[in-house]
């Protein structure tokens, strides 16, 4: 905290000439509850979508930062921060993934407020991260573990046993979580509240009223309606909040009796649509390498045989006529599509023709795993000579 700042800092330097209204960044999303290690680690799915993070709110290098030891983000707010440990809403934005030109941006000094020459080189993804809150109110300590609380304040529970209730969603069909961790083949999701985290290690069989043993399915909604108990071990991987569960430990249950705010309700999605949130190389990259391949991470996992089909890649025809070559060329490729990590890529037969541009396609009727469609969508790059 920088000396001389009183018990309310008053944030007045950062935000000089904008005015922020709460309309000017209000998304129809589902906000989530979050961290700064998973916000860090996975930018492109949060981008745009409103969160709640529990996080140091202070002035670092002239700049209001939110921050813990999972990382820090810049915070654009107007308006009075409590000292110490804060709860901070509002909506997250990767400045890479944006256009100089969005018009989100109006209204912002680019170079006062993001450091961001508006006429020069735009950041990267992920170089460039902030929350644009609505809200920075003092934290308050957790009565007890929950999913909510542990996603909030992940260095409080990691490495603690704790006993957890949450509502069933399968191998993520929510979309609460932005990747998977792979710890086990039946990892799956607990959700409660604004907030989700993964049970890894334990398969997920219960036992009913009748003391009969079922097995929830993990790549359908039939049992998303199901409460379960479960206790192990808090851990984050990559990111991503897991826990690591004890075996013997997971059982019926009923939803638990957590409220998060009074200020607004919280909406549970139906489950968003799946969405491409990172591609190498990226759309209009250059001099791309002849011998690169194909890399696309979606936002869920897809229903692998939907993408039979539905992929397409070829070069830009209008460079065969500005060549004079009477036909152009195609491009032979296979796919391969990882659920893990919810990457799909593509291996070209041989190295792709120099200074041509490359357009991949992924066409309508492709769908995630509970048949939410993905939107078609297209990327563009040029190779360079070798």
């Amino acid at each position: 905290m920088a000396a001389g700042i009183g018990v309310k800092r008053v944030i007045r330097g950062a935000v000089v000439g904008v005015a922020l209204a709460v309309t000017a960044i209000a998304q129809p999303a589902v906000r989530r509850a979050t961290n700064l290690a998973t916000l860090v680690a996975f930018p492109g799915f949060y981008h745009g979508h409103p969160v709640v993070i529990v996080a140091k709110v202070g002035i670092e290098n002239n700049q209001l930062r939110a921050s813990d030891d999972g990382g820090s983000v810049r915070l654009i707010f107007k308006g009075n921060a409590p000292d110490g440990t804060d709860e901070v809403r509002g909506e997250f934005w990767d400045l890479g993934r944006m256009k100089p030109d969005d018009p989100k941006l109006t209204g912002y000094d680019l170079r006062a407020m993001f450091g961001v020459d508006p006429d020069g080189a735009w950041p990267r993804q992920g170089e460039i991260l902030a929350i644009v809150a609505t809200a920075v109110t003092a934290a308050t300590t957790p009565p007890a573990p929950s999913i909510r609380a542990i996603v909030l304040n992940p260095s409080r529970y990691l490495d603690q046993k704790v006993t957890i209730t949450g509502q069933f969603s399968g191998r993520n069909l929510m979309g609460d979580m932005p990747a998977a961790p792979a710890k086990s083949r039946y990892d799956f999701v607990l959700r409660s509240a604004d907030a989700a985290l993964w049970i890894a290690n334990m398969r997920p069989k219960v036992r009913d009223s009748s003391n009969k043993e079922i097995e929830l399915g993990l790549d359908a909604r039939i049992d998303t309606a199901r409460w379960l108990e479960v206790r192990g071990t808090v851990q984050q991987v990559r990111g991503l909040m897991v826990l690591d569960a004890e075996a013997g430990s997971l059982k019926l249950s009923r939803p638990p009796q957590e409220t998060t705010t009074t200020e607004e309700p919280i909406r549970v999605p139906a489950g968003p649509p799946p969405e491409v949130v990172f591609s190498a190389p990226t759309d209009e990259e250059t001099d791309v390498l002849q011998t690169a391949s194909v890399r696309i991470q979606f936002s869920r996992d897809l229903d692998q045989p939907t993408l039979r089909g539905r992929i397409r890649a070829h070069y830009l025809e209008s460079q065969t006529v500005e060549r004079g070559e009477p036909t152009t060329p195609s491009i032979e490729f296979t796919t391969q599509y990882n659920s893990a990590n919810r990457v799909l890529e593509l291996k070209f037969a041989k190295p792709l023709e120099r200074f041509r541009t490359v357009i991949v396609d992924l066409l309508d009727g492709i769908k995630g795993t509970d048949g939410q469609p993905l939107k078609p969508w297209k990327l563009t790059f040029s190779l360079g000579g070798s």
